[in-house]
């Protein structure tokens, strides 16, 4: 078995410096801020199509994206935490299965914060924004980290929390698993995929069940 994991609302909650480094480029730039709301409901999406939505121009996103990344390369460890049962959920996940991680951060930052939290040696792969031409909800970003594997013979499971994770499970024709405890509503996670739980660790004791 395969399980790729996305990141932000399964396995961690940056959240605060996600709000944090928004705000902060809105302050350097000096334009109107967007409610914490309208930013936590496009979480997920790549951030150039965050500040797109959030009311940015087309020629200023660039310069906002940078201004970004520099903000929460500081404060990313510090203001970022693993979600309830996750670590446990990674660690049963490691158990049973070859493990991946298939987000739209950027993947060196991606790593920094999986070494923190004393995670990153579980993972065969990471793939992050940078390594892919399009990111989730296309196929491309599962279907890279799918060439670290020997697929022969696997199911391959996708784990996360928007709907955006399980169009891009569907997308690459591989099976997915929806948790509650990110940003997507059960609603939304419905369109996708039956398999719905309150975190990624009850997710995961659902695919031992099955082995």
């Amino acid at each position: 078995m395969i399980i790729l994991f996305d990141l932000d609302g399964t396995l961690i909650d940056s959240t605060e410096a996600i709000l944090e480094s928004f705000h902060n480029s809105f302050d350097l730039y000096k334009t109107a801020h967007p409610s914490n709301e309208s930013i936590k409901a496009l979480i997920g999406y790549p951030l150039d199509v965050m500040y797109k939505e959030l009311g940015v121009a087309q020629r200023d996103i660039r310069e906002y994206v940078n201004t970004y990344k520099e903000h929460y390369r500081i404060i990313s460890t510090e203001k970022t935490t693993l979600l309830e049962n996750a670590f446990e959920a990674v660690e049963l996940a490691s158990e049973i299965a070859e493990i991946g991680i298939v987000t739209t951060k950027t993947g060196k930052y991606s790593q920094v914060l999986m070494e923190h939290f004393g995670l990153m040696d579980k993972f065969q792969v990471l793939i992050g924004h940078e390594h892919v031409t399009k990111p989730k909800p296309d196929a491309e970003p599962i279907l890279k980290a799918l060439k670290s594997f020997d697929t022969k013979d696997k199911e391959v499971w996708m784990v996360g929390d928007t709907e955006m994770d399980l169009l891009s499970a569907k997308n690459a024709k591989v099976n997915s698993l929806g948790v509650l405890c990110g940003y997507g509503t059960e609603k939304s996670l419905k369109r996708y995929s039956e398999l719905l739980f309150e975190d990624t660790l009850e997710a995961i004791k659902y695919l031992k069940s099955r082995k």
